[in-house]
């Protein structure tokens, strides 16, 4: 949870940033409510006074206030992000079981096609909202590169090319399952199995 939660901040160097200007702010008060010459020295330089303190409320609202909002508003927007990552993770599955199935002797390759072309199509739709913050992101890079396996794997010709293509999928599919799983927290229970039985049901549809 904290993993994630500072994921969608921006991190441990962005708060680390804020809490090292929070850190000298707060000993600048102390040193001015406790040291008279530090007292004296702001009141005789009251213009510089003014320019630092203006200067670290304005760090402060940008490093602290700022990433405040933006955690709420990718909360708002979370449970619309996970929703589109489980649809693109079954298609994946899906693509996958079609194009295995499709290079089997005799199989044809129409379905498989298809498939991938949805499969595609989804990831198009679905860039604008993944892409925004860190760990949608990460989804999304694993995402293009199960597109570009899935292509590779669709084109594969022979036994032994068409063995590995498959091998680099399968893997492929199982690093996007593990960058999906951050995002499908914000899913209930209920609608994290139904998601999982989306995917059973395609890999027993291949």
């Amino acid at each position: 949870m904290l993993k994630r939660w500072l994921a969608l901040s921006g991190g441990w160097l962005a708060w680390s940033w804020a809490l090292a200007v929070l850190a000298v702010t707060a000993a600048l008060v102390i040193l001015d409510a406790s040291v008279g010459s530090v007292s004296g020295y702001w009141s005789r330089h009251s213009f510089s006074s003014s320019v630092l303190s203006g200067l670290l409320v304005l760090l402060l609202t940008v490093l602290i206030v700022d990433r405040v909002v933006r955690i709420r508003q990718l909360r708002n927007q979370s449970r619309a992000i996970a929703a589109q990552a489980a649809v693109v993770l079954a298609q994946a599955v899906r693509a996958r079981d079609a194009i295995t199935h499709a290079s089997k002797p005799g199989a044809h390759s129409d379905e498989a096609s298809g498939e991938l072309r949805t499969y595609t199509l989804m990831l198009l739709i679905s860039t604008p909202v993944l892409i925004d913050s860190t760990v949608p992101r990460t989804f999304l890079e694993s995402a293009q590169r199960v597109a570009l396996q899935l292509s590779r794997a669709l084109r594969a010709t022979g036994d032994e090319q068409a063995s590995r293509a498959k091998a680099r999928l399968d893997e492929g599919v199982r690093q996007l399952r593990r960058a999906a799983d951050p995002l499908l927290q914000a899913l209930s229970p209920n609608e994290r199995a139904a998601a999982s039985s989306d995917e059973a049901d395609s890999g027993s549809d291949g």
